[in-house]
């Protein structure tokens, strides 16, 4: 599933061509995704203006200045740029937009992405209790939000209520990073861990975002281009090879762990 990383990078992609321009020939090639479109939804973005586009968590907010388009890239989803004169609709191109002479397509083969119309994104239901994101949170308020629960850290850090835009890729790397065992309660982490950890997960996440993201299966820029943090990955799907940190004569393991798969080393990862 595409992470903050990941849908940063395509927030990237769509501003300058779309910003302060406006959406024409907005078509829709069935009638859902993971949910139903709302009604009349490609009439009214027909010829509105975008004002900003904005990302929040691992949603994607277009302001229109009435109301805001929200999309949801799912597992497999992704938007494509192409020129208009040299588009060919693909069978996954489930909605169309052209901005100047620009054709944009959602296109998601396993259609568990989203899209809807608000009036006030503030109160869309997935946003309303969202977190924090790691980059405006203190540490005093993620140490209180990760105290606040006993489930296992890596769990933890992947619920959207406690800090948002976490996925598991960025999660098994941070960890690592960190020193830190996905597997430790919670709420027995420390302050100082705590500062560790945020201070550890803001930088996977700046350089998986100079990266592009990570390209594992799905994901691509708006423009086609594939995301490169995948060569950078220290943990996350290095099962049975040797870990990295200095000195440490551990490989890496991989675990079920809330139905997702976790990395870690055993050796370094204790605390």
């Amino acid at each position: 599933m595409p992470e903050l990383p990941e849908v940063e990078t395509v927030c990237r992609g769509l501003r300058p061509f779309m910003e302060g321009k406006l959406l024409k020939n907005v078509t829709c090639h069935r009638q859902n995704l993971r949910n139903p479109f709302p009604p009349m939804f490609a009439e009214r973005l027909e010829q509105q203006k975008v004002v900003s586009i904005l990302r929040r968590g691992k949603y994607i907010l277009v302001n229109l200045g009435d109301y805001t388009w929200i999309m949801h890239l799912g597992m497999s989803g992704r938007i494509q740029r192409n020129l208009a004169k040299d588009y060919i609709h693909q069978k996954h191109d489930h909605v169309v937009w052209q901005v100047d002479g620009v054709i944009f397509a959602f296109n998601d083969a396993r259609r568990f992405g989203d899209m809807d119309l608000v009036s006030s994104y503030a109160d869309y239901s997935p946003l309303k209790n969202m977190a924090p994101e790691p980059f405006e949170i203190s540490n005093d308020e993620f140490y209180k939000r990760l105290k606040s629960t006993s489930r296992p850290l890596k769990t933890a850090l992947l619920d959207q209520s406690i800090i948002a835009g976490l996925g598991n890729i960025y999660v098994c790397e941070a960890l690592w990073q960190s020193g830190l065992s996905p597997f430790k309660t919670s709420n027995t982490i420390t302050l100082s861990q705590t500062k560790v950890l945020l201070k550890n997960v803001v930088e996977v996440l700046e350089r998986a975002i100079t990266a592009g993201g990570s390209t594992l299966r799905d994901h691509r820029a708006v423009d086609g281009a594939l995301g490169y943090f995948q060569n950078q990955l220290k943990v996350y799907d290095q099962k049975d090879k040797h870990c990295l940190t200095a000195n440490c004569p551990g490989t890496i393991k991989r675990e079920a762990q809330a139905g997702r798969s976790t990395y870690y080393c055993e050796i370094c990862q204790k605390n």
